[in-house]
């Protein structure tokens, strides 16, 4: 049985269905480098993504890539069950052929039996399905195949008796690193791995607390960055101690109207899915002022005004604005003037933010 998986939050349904020429440029290069890397022997593997949902209905999500031969996800697993983990240099991530089109096939054990379905991964490989499970709430698996490989993606599972979700940027809000905009997507991409990102003082201890406070509630990371890094980043939230979640990221390919994805967009999109598919959940949002976060959350929280408990901005230094939009000053931030407080708060970093959230009653 085939599933269509959703549109991506990046490609609402309303624009148009024709690709845009640049994508159609794309797909005829990944075509011809698809059809000479399998003539020299190259075979499909699956890059499994963290996944979440509910008891009764997971989101799964993964990307089809080409492998040499020898380096398929069984045979790398069962050769080097550490491989997985191990520090990567941004650059070589991106060094992927992605095979659009390839069928995998989707488990999830349950206590009436294995409920398996067949989803298709969509033109730039991934694969982005809604699968109906009897699934306990915490971390649970589902198993990936695909030409005789599997691979075991996590999901997280969210109770139905859970009330409260925190939904943390990445770049800027939980790790720093002091570039100017046009450079930074690039050089995290590109040539840092984990280990050179700086942390946000105070960040991972006030999620901590936070899931102290509310025992169980998932935490999501929503970026703009691309899929492909989704491993380093992974490593550099373990390594500094954040609470495990889901990564919501995007594709920076192009789409059916341009040469390039809207971050702000993908950020909205997930935001209003997210409270669509956990419609019982009162979130915490925390972002930076540097870019758009002020803006996104305020828009999303005036739109839900009952499901945001709070909106919390990390202050960037005039050095970080400065590098981050070319000005010292912070990026507008009216989203203070639209929403009462004490449901937004500012802080220049985690332990400053922990305090204004005790006094808001949050923590």
């Amino acid at each position: 049985m085939s599933q269509t998986p959703p549109p991506s939050p990046a490609l609402p349904p309303s624009e148009s269905r024709r690709p845009h020429r640049a994508a159609r440029l794309e797909d005829r290069f990944n075509a011809l480098l698809a059809r000479w890397l399998r003539r020299r022997g190259w075979v499909t593997r699956v890059e499994p993504y963290t996944g979440y949902g509910t008891p009764t209905r997971v989101r799964v999500l993964a990307r089809t890539l080409l492998a040499a031969p020898g380096t398929g996800t069984s045979e790398v697993a069962e050769r080097d069950p550490g491989s997985a983990q191990r520090a990567v240099r941004g650059w070589r991530s991106f060094l992927t052929a992605q095979d659009p089109g390839a069928t995998v096939t989707v488990t999830a054990a349950g206590p009436a039996g294995p409920v398996t379905r067949t989803v298709t991964a969509d033109r730039g490989g991934y694969v982005d399905a809604m699968l109906d499970v009897d699934l306990a709430p915490g971390w649970q698996e589902v198993t990936l195949s695909i030409a005789g490989s599997s691979v075991r993606a996590p999901v997280l599972v969210v109770g139905t008796d859970q009330r409260a979700a925190l939904v943390s940027d990445i770049d800027d809000t939980v790790m720093v690193t002091a570039l100017p905009r046009p450079l930074l997507a690039a050089w995290n991409g590109l040539v840092l791995n984990e280990n050179a990102r700086r942390v946000v003082p105070g960040m991972a201890e006030l999620y901590l607390r936070w899931l102290d406070a509310n025992p169980g509630a998932p935490t999501f990371y929503l970026s703009t960055g691309a899929w492909n890094v989704a491993p380093a980043l992974r490593r550099f939230l373990a390594s500094h101690g954040y609470p495990a979640g889901p990564l919501l990221l995007t594709d920076w390919g192009p789409t059916n109207s341009g040469w390039f994805r809207s971050g702000q967009q993908h950020k909205r999109e997930s935001l209003r899915r997210l409270m669509a598919e956990l419609p019982e959940i009162r979130w915490v949002l925390v972002g930076d002022d540097g870019q758009h976060d002020p803006q996104i959350y305020g828009d999303v929280a005036a739109e839900h005004p009952d499901r945001v408990t709070v909106v919390a901005i990390r202050q960037l230094t005039p050095t970080e604005q400065l590098l981050s939009h070319g000005t010292p000053a912070p990026a507008q931030d009216d989203v203070a003037q639209r929403l009462p407080a004490p449901l937004v708060v500012h802080g220049g970093d985690g332990y400053e933010l922990a305090l204004r959230l005790i006094d808001a009653g949050v923590l």
